[in-house]
């Protein structure tokens, strides 16, 4: 319990920025005078180094040693954390945090792989419950004293805020965390992870580019497209194929760690990629600050956190494959109602409503799908398999990120002057409070539209939640 409870601490400095970042981003635009599509890539940026350097961890685990390694992995994440709260310009704040990315992608799957082996397989979902702490504690914190320090103090603290965390983490680490055992060694696939990497880069920065400029047939967009799925193909056959392939695609040959799978893509891909749209909402339509947009966020992060709570205990009884599929049904009601509600005036009440919902569907559905994955892995097997399931998560939500910003921006674009060129949150930042309010309601309008693309992800994940196992699966000897 000691070890999940460190664990819990970093994973809330991860949470705790991602959420905070989500609030900021109108500020950034404001400060940095840049559009949407250039701005989410401080989000995107991150998620995407995120998946990146994931792939290698399964690997770096077996060279380094996870107590070696989660300490590192910390240390790097506060140093990005440091650089980002210095920058001077959009270019280098959307720069550290790649870097920033490049850290944190490794603490929660080796982080995982620690508690994996440490609590065993019997008693996995009471642990994961535990290391769910903290996305209650992250998001729900995140937000409010996110948008404090934006509206108060500075943007730069949000980045600020995680050295201290850091620092103590770091230290109860190194003075709890087992001792490092030699481990077997296996090579690094070198041509993989440079295929990976850039091909999911390449493919994202295609369709923000496309977006951005209104056209996915000039060629610096068709390149990139054509370019990250060359080298995507590139890595499955690869994968396929080699001796020590970087992501062991053999592990979707388990029905249940391949459903889990399938849920996790198409779950993440709407529900996390939908979460730049609530604060920009409060703010851009409603006219709300950093911190009240981030007081209406509670809701949604309250009924997250204690969901997940309730359901990391219950997988270890009830069958993921009863247990899932509610939970995503109860995430796309509320999200059906929140978004049958967005107006420019909708009452509040009637959408922090929706949004307990959307939380507790969603809380209820991330820990159970990873546990079911994951529970029936051998020893040697659950460094890969948690691998690989936190680069599904990372690389979709860097993804629904991009996906979100791009339809975001387009609608937007029809309403504002001037706002053709990608630059529509830009231009709403120089409208009169008058000409404002004259295109609340479109406005809210474009919000509304832009969710259509999470409640056809949420609807589409039921799928592979019903193939879920319906009886509690035993793990291998």
């Amino acid at each position: 319990m000691l070890i999940a409870l460190v664990l819990v601490l970093g994973s809330v400095m991860i949470t705790l920025d991602t959420t905070v970042v989500n609030v900021a981003l109108n500020r950034l635009s404001q400060d940095f005078d840049a559009p949407l599509g250039t701005i989410q890539w401080v989000a995107t940026g991150y998620s995407l180094a995120l998946g990146a350097v994931i792939p290698s961890t399964a690997w770096a685990v077996g060279r380094f040693g996870a107590r070696r390694l989660y300490l590192g992995a910390i240390v790097a994440f506060a140093a990005g954390s440091l650089l980002a709260g210095l920058a001077w310009n959009i270019g280098s704040l959307i720069a550290f945090r790649v870097l920033q990315g490049f850290g944190g992608g490794m603490v929660m799957p080796v982080g995982m792989t620690i508690l994996l082996r440490a609590a065993g397989p019997e008693r996995l979902g009471r642990f994961m419950s535990t290391l769910g702490l903290a996305i209650l504690v992250g998001p729900l914190a995140g937000p409010v004293l996110g948008g404090w320090l934006i509206d108060e103090v500075s943007w730069r603290w949000m980045f600020f805020i995680n050295l201290p965390i850091g620092a103590a983490v770091v230290v109860l680490a190194a003075r709890m965390f087992p001792r490092d055992v030699p481990e077997e060694r296996r090579p690094l696939d070198v041509p993989g992870l440079l295929m990976l990497s850039p091909g999911l880069a390449a493919l994202i920065y295609g369709v923000t580019r496309g977006g951005d400029q209104g056209d996915f047939g000039s060629p610096g967009v068709l390149a990139a497209l054509a370019a990250g799925a060359v080298l995507i193909v590139a890595f499955v056959v690869r994968a396929l194929t080699a001796r020590h392939p970087l992501i062991d695609l053999g592990l979707f040959r388990d029905r249940t760690y391949a459903a889990a799978a399938g849920t996790l893509t198409l779950f993440t891909l709407g529900y996390f990629g939908s979460m730049l749209l609530l604060p920009l909402y409060f703010q851009v339509v409603r006219g709300e600050s950093a911190t009240m947009a981030g007081l209406l966020g509670i809701p949604f992060a309250f009924g997250s956190g204690t969901a997940a709570q309730f359901a990391g205990r219950l997988v270890d009884r009830v069958p993921p494959g009863r247990l899932v599929p509610v939970s995503v049904a109860t995430s796309l009601t509320g999200f059906v109602l929140l978004t049958v509600q967005l107006d420019a005036d909708a009452p509040y009440w009637g959408l922090c409503g929706a949004m307990l919902l959307m939380g507790a569907g969603g809380g209820a559905t991330g820990i159970p799908a990873m546990t079911a994955a994951t529970r029936g892995m051998s020893h040697g097997q659950v460094p890969a398999a948690s691998t690989t399931v936190n680069m599904i998560n990372t690389t979709a939500m860097a993804i629904g990120m991009a996906l979100a910003s791009v339809i975001l921006s387009a609608l937007m674009s029809d309403l504002v002057p001037a706002g053709g060129d990608g630059g529509a949150l830009q231009a709403l930042h120089r409208l009169t409070p008058e000409a404002h309010a004259a295109i609340a309601q479109p406005l809210a309008d474009a919000f509304q539209q832009t969710y259509l693309f999470t409640l056809a992800m949420l609807t589409l994940s039921l799928v592979p939640a019903l193939l879920l196992p319906r009886r509690v699966k035993e793990p291998h000897d």
